[in-house]
């Protein structure tokens, strides 16, 4: 086997290492002396590096980011200084990734093998059935490798329920991107969908859903929780939970009524449907979860929707690592709008108004593209929308638009339709494809 990553640390380090991708790589070791590391690395064999930034020095993990960077290797860097300073610093030395101790054995290898075989690393944010139908989408996109970043902050149904009952984070969304990742077989994918009709306090829970809190309750977080069952679903790509703590989504709106909760804002009990949000934000403040930062970092595209525009992308952005991560991150940003708009959170909002949100709590226009539906909707599609006081997202200004955003705003066909208007997987997934070998133009 040809020798072609090198390892640089300390002892425990290199066999901790070797024990994880071996046998996925010829191995070559140095116990971190500078001159040492620096002609191993210089065998041209060699084409990725991967330095432990506690057991090196400083001096040395710079030469040796500066060096990769400068012959074209690649360079990962595993660390447990989580500060956004280092994470920046190593990406602008040459660092191709940046992954947090401890990690997980089967995440380290898909993000070293993200980076040895030089695939796409695609971050998806958002919630809902949104989320999981971009994720179907883009799974068959070859050479990628799909990050999703999941809102936690949702209070209803079976997640609220088992939320209010353990304390942890609720799993409904966080279950849907397991399975639109997952390569398990079939059978287990419904038995994670599988929700109880019968059985007392059982009725109304997914199985899934339970799986994951007692997975919870045995590792002690919903994090570990959700990195052990990636496991058992053969996943392709990773699920972080955008935030790790537990925390309410409150919303204020026009009429100065403050409502508490995520389920309260998306039912629209007791107010009229037509009252407009004007601010959200969380109670207590959102603590992000420690692997996203440097994900966003290292990404080369960023998405951001489709889906409920408050409740479940919103909810993201106002987390106040990953707003940064945006806007300090080389990745193109992708804006997905959606295509119906909501009674209670976005009645008669228009696609500028949509856009105009997301723009606002980014903390500025990063966005590199901003995709809309031009699909064509049956009079009997927009009749049943229209009985629920619900109307397609349009553009209204083209020019108003652009005033907005300096994104390339994409017009495609990406929504199909049934009993419900939903983004197609399919569909999305050729107009992200566009994206990601710049054959997409923009549409105005």
């Amino acid at each position: 086997m040809e020798k072609s990553v090198l390892l640089v640390g300390s002892a425990g380090f290199l066999a901790e290492m070797r024990s994880r991708l071996f046998p996925l790589a010829g191995l070559v070791e140095s116990l971190g002396d500078e001159k040492d590391a620096l002609k191993k690395a210089k065998d041209r064999a060699i084409k990725t590096v991967i330095i432990d930034d506690e057991t090196c020095s400083r001096k040395l993990c710079d030469q040796m980011l500066a060096f990769t960077k400068l012959s074209g290797k690649e360079s990962i860097i595993i660390s447990s200084d989580e500060s956004h300073e280092r994470i920046i610093a190593a990406k602008d030395a040459g660092a191709s990734d940046y992954i947090l101790k401890p990690y997980h054995a089967r995440e380290l290898i898909v993000r070293f093998n993200a980076v040895r075989y030089k695939k796409k690393r695609i971050a998806c944010i958002g919630g809902g059935t949104g989320l999981f139908n971009l994720l179907l989408g883009l799974k068959d996109i070859r050479n990628t490798l799909l990050f999703s970043i999941v809102s936690t902050t949702d209070d209803g149904g079976s997640s609220g329920r088992l939320r209010a009952s353990f304390g942890m984070l609720p799993p409904g969304d966080i279950r849907r991107s397991l399975i639109a990742l997952s390569n398990a077989p079939e059978l287990m994918n419904q038995l994670m969908q599988y929700r109880f009709t019968k059985g007392g306090h059982f009725v109304g829970h997914s199985f899934g859903n339970l799986l994951l809190m007692a997975l919870a309750e045995m590792k002690g977080s919903m994090v570990e929780a959700v990195r052990n069952i990636s496991d058992l679903l053969y996943l392709q790509g990773i699920v972080f939970a955008a935030v790790e703590n537990a925390t309410t989504l409150c919303a204020r709106f026009e009429n100065g009524k403050v409502i508490r909760g995520e389920s309260a804002i998306d039912l629209c009990k007791g107010r009229p449907p037509e009252l407009r949000i004007v601010k959200v934000w969380h109670e207590p403040d959102a603590k992000c979860g420690r692997n996203i930062f440097s994900t966003l970092i290292n990404a080369d595209f960023v998405i951001i929707g489709p889906g409920d525009l408050y409740t479940s992308i919103v909810t993201n952005l106002l987390v106040k690592d990953i707003r940064k991560g945006l806007t300090v991150t080389g990745a193109k940003k992708v804006y997905i709008c959606n295509l119906m708009n909501k009674p209670g959170e976005t009645s008669g909002y228009d696609a500028e108004k949509h856009t105009r949100e997301i723009v606002r709590y980014m903390g500025g226009d990063y966005l590199d593209y901003a995709v809309y539906s031009n699909t064509y909707f049956s009079k009997e599609a927009i009749q049943r929308y229209a009985d629920k006081g619900q109307a397609p997202v349009n553009i209204r200004s083209m020019d108003a638009l652009k005033d907005i955003t300096k994104a390339k705003i994409v017009l495609g066909d990406v929504c199909h339709e049934t009993e419900l208007v939903r983004h197609d997987s399919e569909k999305i997934r050729r107009e992200i494809e566009k994206i990601i070998v710049g054959r997409t133009r923009s549409s105005v």
